[in-house]
Parts: C-alpha cells; structure tokens; sequence
C-alpha cells in the first residue's frame, strides 16, 4: 500500500513540474517566435500553452480522484481522472487543427524566417521537454498517460522543428516550416484521436478491454458449488479499477466460501470489486433477463403435442 502512496504522490508532483516547467517554456516560445518570425515555433508555444493549461487542469482532476468514497460519491472520484484526460486531449485536437490552418495560410504565403535563431530555440526545446518527459514518465493513469503524450510530442515536435530549420538555412526553401508543422500536427490529432475513444468508452461503461465476458463466465462456472451465474456486469472506473456485479446459483448452504472462491476468480481476471447475489437454484430470478430460459422450456412442451 505504501508503494502505491508514495507512486501517486509522485505522479502528482510529476504533473506540477510538467506544468511549471511548460508555463516556463511556452513564455520563452512566445519570445523566440516573434524574435525569429517562425510560424513553428509561434504555433508551439499556443500548442505549449494548450499543454500547460490541460496539465493544469489534469493536476487539480488527478488529485481530486485521489479523495476517498463518501455519501456524495459512493464510487469514489476515480473518474475526475478521466475528466482530466477528456479535457486534456480535447485541447490537442483542436490545437492540432489550428496548427494545420496556420501552416497551410504560410504555404500560400511564405515568410522570411530568422533561421539561426529557430535552430538555437529548437535545440532548447527538445531538451527542456525531454527533462519534463523523464519526469513525467511512468504514470498508470489515463490522465497520466496523456500528459507524458503531450511531452513526447513536444519533443518530436522540437525534433522535427530543429531538422527543418537546419534543411531552410542550407536551402533557403521557406514553405518546409509550414509542411513540417502540418506533419506534426497530423500525428498528435490521430494519437489524440485514439485516447479520445478510449476515455468516452469508459464514460459509456462498455467491457474494460483487457476482460471477456464469455471467458469470465466459463471460469466462473467451474468454481465448485457453483450451478448457473447470469446478470453478469463489468465495467470500468478509470481503466485500473474494474467492478462487477453478478447473480450465481448454488445449492451450497456455505455461502461464504462459494463467495471467497468467486472473489479469488475475479482478482485473477483484474476485478477487484465484486458485489455477489446468490440464488437456490429453483428460485425464480425476479428480472426479466431469466424469461429467455423458461421460454426455451415453453418451446420443448410444443413439441411434445
């Protein structure tokens, strides 16, 4: 337990050295874009002040979902996590996009570009935000993950930047800021794109990825005592908490050791909240689900006519 405390005050002690480190940098860019005249770095430091804010918003959400279950949220605030991350990758897509229309106005409308000094700022700018990615890097939450992406992107970012620049000052070709802008801004609206999907399938309570039900149930079903399970849910929290609720039927009188061995089959499938409601087989399941079975029997009684 003190491992994991301690990994999370970390992670959110990473988090505020992102943003403060960010908050820094994207001040810098706005300098540096208007000293070089540079569509890249100009559009970087909005794309960096998008980050810092989102890494702002995801470190007042990540410490927010560490607080404890109460009355208010009896499943705890797990999902403001995910919130963070919501918002966060919101923030790239539509930086991302903006990117690509300033990009394309500068490839109908080249500019003189100060190449020196985009270089000198790109080299600054990998470094800086490869310290902040190292930092940052190792985090289990969603929230976390997209924070560290905003890092790396940034990096890549820099990379690609610097490259572009030292190409200008040899070839004087001014349109390869913009193209290489749109380039990145490209790769960050896709990856973007996927953790979005990802997030609002969690808000959808859909089946955590990495759980099938079919296998789940198959396993359950060989746990000693146990008859039939239905009414089978699994959901998610935040991609590390998985729930479930489930009906099982048993003719065993010692509930508390079917329930222990259910548990345990669980844990072994990374559900780590089980809620179990057991039946006698010849009960009649009160929901409505249950009816496809007596129906089938209803079928078989036709036949006999």
């Amino acid at each position: 337990m003190d491992k994991k405390k301690t990994t999370e005050k970390k992670t959110e002690r990473n988090i505020l050295v992102a943003f403060l480190l960010n908050i820094l940098f994207c001040i810098i860019e706005l300098i540096g874009g208007f000293f070089t005249n540079s569509v890249a770095i100009l559009s970087s430091s909005v794309h960096d002040f998008g980050d810092a804010l989102s890494i702002g918003i995801s470190y007042f959400l990540e410490h927010k979902s560490k607080k404890k279950p109460n009355k208010k949220y009896t499943y705890g605030y797990l999902r403001y996590s995910i919130l963070g991350a919501f918002i966060t990758t919101t923030i790239l897509l539509i930086g991302s996009v903006f990117v690509i229309k300033e990009s394309i106005e500068r490839i109908i409308n080249p500019v003189e570009v100060n190449y020196d000094g985009m270089i000198i700022f790109a080299v600054l700018g990998c470094i800086i935000n490869l310290i902040a990615n190292l930092i940052t890097r190792g985090g289990k939450s969603l929230n976390q993950k997209s924070v560290n992406l905003h890092m790396l992107e940034d990096v890549f970012n820099w990379l690609v930047i610097l490259i572009g620049s030292i190409l200008m000052k040899f070839t004087n070709i001014k349109y390869i800021d913009p193209i290489l802008s749109i380039f990145v801004s490209l790769i960050i609206f896709v990856s973007a794109f996927k953790n979005l999907k990802r997030i609002i399938d969690i808000f959808l309570v859909k089946t955590p990825n990495d759980i099938n039900i079919d296998e789940l149930s198959e396993h359950l079903l060989k746990v000693e005592g146990v008859k039939d399970i239905h009414h089978i849910h699994v959901w998610t929290m935040d991609n590390i908490n998985n729930y479930a609720t489930l009906h099982v039927s048993t003719n065993e009188k010692n509930y508390s050791k079917i329930k222990h061995n259910i548990r345990e089959e669980m844990e072994e499938h990374g559900i780590n909240h089980v809620t179990i409601e057991i039946e006698e087989p010849n009960e009649d399941c009160e929901e409505e689900v249950c009816e496809i079975k007596t129906d089938e029997e209803g079928l078989h009684h036709h036949h006999h006519h």
